[in-house]
């Protein structure tokens, strides 16, 4: 799929902001077969990651709509927008054009509407048509560096209403009697929360291509070994009294979807134990092939497992106070986020990782998680995010996914996720069909639009009216850092304020003196040519 267009009628959550931006995303009809992201840069404040956040939630929207079973969260109600994007339902179909629209006039509340392109005409698209299920895209992946309140909200309101289901049928249903699992949401947050989910899950049932481009940078040849343990009577965790007498549990009651990822957790670990007063699980993994011929058995895909994982650390937020609990699920409903939950104490998790460790690439021992740097855990989750998500039709949201790389990192962000191995091939290659995917990505450097042509890069800067967006005034694909810091940051020249400062004074002063220690103070520059040459004039 490909974005073309976002039209932000009426955004709420922004403060106004971003109300009646307009926004042609690509010129013509782009090649929806050729992965192509696009990058947002700006200044701070200038409404890039509320961008991403209404187009997430203009989908979310769309969801609850046509697939109510999947997406029980309605969403911003109070969000007015026209989405139009490429999409191909299968691989092999041409692309249509779609368009999702939600107008209100005066008083009349905002409709919803589903239109595909035929000819010069838009037809309407029954919500209700299982056909235009296949319109909208397989999965909208989120992610934020940190805590990004701004895009997860969506994300967060779709969690809270999964989560909602799960509770429902686990204290209500009975023990014998077999419940469909509640159906995945299609939107899906990555943030700093799900690194060893993501991470583990790649690492278990990626190819070895996959897992060795993951963790190559960080000099490590494969995962060692790692624990999980659930315990479900723990003190911190409320005991829920399911409502049947059947069930047997005297903890945290679980679905018939998270007992069976529990049972398949313990036949595929090396070892484990379970302790029958605290309801404890321990399972142990020296990580072999056949530990990955174990897990494949109960897991065809790498998603599938990251999303058994992500289930079960869900189990995580019964260990937070309930008034704690409560109050976010308000602020959320009411669209008044301040900050995230508070993370639970590792020993009062439901679910938790221990004693993850890698084999170096070379030397004896191993090396433990916790010994990696933010950058080796960013650049690792964000490839085994796309890795994982390698199916067609997958509209990634990234917010300042490189904001921890070193300077060399962020040079060869944007080649290293064209070049990505994944289970479809890479996503240069137009045959692949992860290259049928569609990325949005913000950022405050010159290093990712440097990677990309200027059509490709979208400039946004808050003004008077509101927030403009425009194209670069020059070409940035191979543009050199300095001129893309001067023409999209307004940033001349390009060094810090402290050394300019004392460059300007230096240039106005007659003291040939105070010019030559401040010369012998600098590093390299075209303004220190020019202190030079200040300093010939006065001699």
């Amino acid at each position: 799929m490909k974005l073309t267009r976002v039209h932000i009628i009426r955004a709420a959550t922004c403060g106004g902001l971003l109300d009646g931006l307009d926004v042609g995303l690509r010129g013509g009809l782009p090649n929806s077969r050729q992965f192509d992201p696009l990058c947002l840069v700006g200044a701070n404040g200038a409404g890039k990651s509320q961008f991403l956040q209404v187009i997430a939630e203009a989908f979310q929207t769309t969801f609850h709509a046509c697939a109510g079973d999947e997406e029980l969260a309605k969403g911003n109600e109070d969000l007015q927008f026209e989405l139009e994007y490429l999409i191909s339902p299968k691989p092999a179909d041409e692309p249509l054009l779609v368009r999702l629209s939600r107008r209100g006039e005066g008083k009349r509340r905002p409709m919803l509407k589903v239109q595909r392109r035929e000819g010069r005409e838009w037809v309407d698209c029954g919500l209700d048509d299982p056909a235009t299920r296949e319109l909208l895209p397989t999965r909208v992946v989120g992610y934020t560096s940190g805590d990004n309140e701004t895009l997860s909200l969506p994300f967060l309101l779709s969690r809270s209403g999964y989560a909602e289901a799960v509770g429902k049928q686990a204290l209500d249903g009975d023990l014998g009697t077999i419940r469909k699992p509640v159906p995945d949401t299609r939107l899906m947050l990555v943030d700093y929360g799900t690194h060893l989910e993501v991470l583990v899950a790649n690492l278990i049932l990626g190819s070895e291509e996959e897992r060795q481009a993951l963790l190559n940078d960080a000099k490590l040849s494969e995962l060692h070994s790692f624990r999980c343990v659930i315990q479900l009577a723990h003190s911190a965790v409320p005991k829920l009294t399911a409502r049947s007498t059947k069930k047997k549990r005297k903890g945290v009651q679980l679905t018939d979807e998270l007992e069976a990822y529990i049972e398949q957790l313990g036949r595929c670990s090396t070892c484990h134990s379970y302790d029958e007063k605290s309801e404890t699980y321990i399972f142990d993994f020296l990580v072999t092939e056949e530990t990955r011929v174990a897990f494949r058995a109960f897991w065809a895909t790498t998603i599938e497992l990251y999303s058994a994982l992500h289930k079960l650390s869900m189990l995580n937020d019964l260990a937070i106070p309930k008034a704690a609990r409560a109050r976010l699920l308000r602020d959320i409903k009411t669209r008044r986020f301040a900050s995230r939950l508070p993370e639970p104490q590792d020993e009062d998790r439901v679910f938790r990782f221990e004693q993850v460790r890698f084999r170096p690439k070379t030397g004896e021992g191993v090396v433990d998680y916790v010994s990696l740097s933010d950058g080796e855990h960013q650049l690792a989750q964000i490839l085994g995010t796309m890795c994982m998500a390698s199916f067609p039709n997958t509209l990634f949201l990234l917010d300042e996914p490189e904001s921890h790389f070193n300077p060399q990192w962020r040079v060869k962000f944007i080649s290293r996720l064209m070049d990505l191995p994944t289970a479809n091939g890479k996503r240069s290659d137009p045959v692949s069909s992860s290259a049928q995917q569609d990325c949005l990505l913000t950022t405050h450097s010159p290093f990712v639009p440097s990677d990309m042509a200027r059509e490709k890069v979208l400039l946004f800067q808050k003004a008077e009216a509101g927030v403009l967006v425009r194209r670069p005034g020059i070409e940035t694909f191979g543009a050199t850092f300095d001129t893309i810091l001067d023409d999209c940051f307004d940033v001349r020249p390009p060094m810090s304020e402290v050394a300019r400062k004392e460059i300007e004074e230096l240039m106005q002063s007659n003291d040939r003196e105070a010019i030559k220690t401040g010369l012998a103070r600098l590093g390299d520059s075209v303004e220190k040519v020019f202190l030079m040459d200040r300093l010939r004039k006065l001699s």
